[in-house]
């Protein structure tokens, strides 16, 4: 449950009119979940810790105290647990046939006689099972115990060293002692979980930093839709600029996805979601850059120089003799990305303020060209990273103003054309081909992943591996 619920505390939500996040837990999903809670359980009841048991059998000349302490988990074994669906926003979860096995140590005492020794404790067929309640509170995940109900199917125990064959006649006993201690705290240990879990998720925050400039809005708007196949959940995210947090120019759009059944999770993102950081940064006013001279490799074959700039713009050498020059480059509107099948095309409207460094270090602004460019691309998942290659479509250069008159951009284009396929796109594409490692989050990891891109989203299909858990098998 608890691999569950992680997948929904790590996606958003956001005012748009369309969920931009959604997640699928399939059958498998559920499956593979209830086999990792069974290593989970397994352990969890390894490190329990027992209270010691104590109390006293009538002989008819007396009694005969006894205490039972350094209860200790040795071996436990189980034939699930299975979760369920059910309709709504219920999830059953059930655990049958748990047995474990205790050793522990054990005293008596008797008038001034005192006795004590080791024993062997077997507990077996534990059955539990669980309705858990999935909801929405006040934008975040709520899980509540519906119901719960348990039941131990028997206990056995030995006694070992002392004067142990003093205890047998009174096994019976103490085994319905220790079978009765058990249970009445099993259904009561899993409600306080529930509640514990309850509290984290409310006390979690409703927006997550990114860096210095953005954020992410981390709410839930709905409850999970349960279905007698899947486990869904439609969420609504958006990045925000911390400085200047606001509403983009553009609205979400409606997508629906199939998801996989051989696959654990379907997740997917529309276009708003990278298109929302997008206007963020651009809000935040750090999509751009100011490249000086000495910022340029000496290797590279064109330099911010007025002799070489007024082979474009003859009036520029005449003007400002063999002088440096300052761009600065920064977005001119909202980068913006489009998904369609297979594809990935991204727009990125630009403009780049030109100027000359006088010798005393003050800029003269001489002209503005204005850039407007795309690109198309594609990625995919290959050993748990994420990797693409892009190429341009298109780039034109305009004249946005000028301080020295009027000049053609042709050769201007040309030559910036030349640059970026032969300079740029090999560079961005050597970064893009080892790609980025698929993150891993409170030790789960994401395996055996498949990303495809739809008409006006990306989906990405994949299982979890809880590292946690296989630690724990080996």
């Amino acid at each position: 449950m608890q691999l569950v619920i992680f997948f929904l505390m790590i996606l958003t939500h956001t005012y748009a009119d369309y969920p931009v996040l959604k997640a699928v837990l399939s059958e498998k999903g559920l499956r593979d979940v209830s086999q990792m809670m069974a290593v989970w359980i397994q352990n969890k009841l390894k490190s329990t810790e027992f209270p010691e048991v104590r109390g006293g059998v009538d002989i008819g000349i007396g009694t005969v105290n006894y205490a039972i302490s350094n209860i200790q988990v040795v071996h436990c074994s189980m034939s699930g647990p299975s979760i369920e669906f059910e309709k709504g926003t219920v999830v059953s979860v059930k655990v049958s046939k748990l047995s474990f096995a205790i050793k522990g140590s054990w005293k008596t005492q008797f008038s001034i006689i005192h006795d004590g020794g080791s024993f062997d404790l077997a507990v077996y067929n534990i059955n539990i099972n669980t309705l858990l309640g999935l909801g929405d509170e006040a934008g975040r995940l709520s899980i509540t115990t519906i119901s719960c109900c348990d039941d131990v199917g028997g206990v056995n125990i030995q006694f070992h060293g002392g004067a142990s064959f003093f205890f047998q006649p009174f096994v019976s006993t103490l085994q319905g002692q220790i079978s009765e201690m058990i249970r009445v705290r099993i259904c009561p240990a899993i409600q306080q979980a529930i509640s514990e879990l309850k509290m984290n998720l409310q006390k979690m925050p409703v927006s997550i930093p990114v860096d210095q400039y953005i954020y992410l809005s981390v709410l839930f708007t709905s409850s999970p839709a349960v279905t007698d196949r899947s486990f869904e959940l439609d969420i609504k995210g958006e990045f925000y600029s911390k400085s200047f947090p606001s509403e983009p120019p553009f609205s979400a759009s409606a997508f629906d996805i199939k998801y996989a059944e051989n696959y654990m999770l379907s997740l997917a993102a529309s276009e708003f979601f990278v298109n929302s950081a997008a206007y963020a940064y651009l809000s935040s006013e750090v999509l751009q850059i100011n490249i000086t001279e000495n910022m340029i490799p000496k290797s590279f074959p064109f330099h911010l120089h007025t002799s070489q700039f007024g082979v474009f713009i003859p009036q520029l050498h005449t003007l400002y003799p063999n002088m440096e020059m300052q761009v600065l480059l920064y977005a001119s509107k909202t980068p913006l990305f489009s998904f369609s099948s297979g594809v990935i095309d991204f727009q990125l409207p630009a403009a780049a303020k030109f100027s000359v460094v006088k010798p005393d270090g003050t800029l003269v602004p001489l002209f503005r060209l204005d850039v407007d460019s795309s690109f198309s691309g594609s990625a995919l998942i290959d050993n748990k990273r994420l990797t693409g290659v892009f190429k341009m479509k298109s780039l034109t250069l305009t004249v946005g103003s000028s301080e020295i008159g009027d000049f053609k951009t042709a050769m201007l284009e040309q030559m910036l054309v030349t640059k970026v396929n032969s300079f740029v796109l090999p560079k961005l594409n050597d970064y893009l081909k080892t790609g980025f490692l698929l993150p891993t989050l409170h030790n789960f990891s994401l395996i055996n992943s498949k990303l495809l891109i739809e008409n006006g989203f990306v989906v990405i299909f994949t299982d979890v591996e809880d590292s946690w858990a296989v630690s724990m098998k080996t």
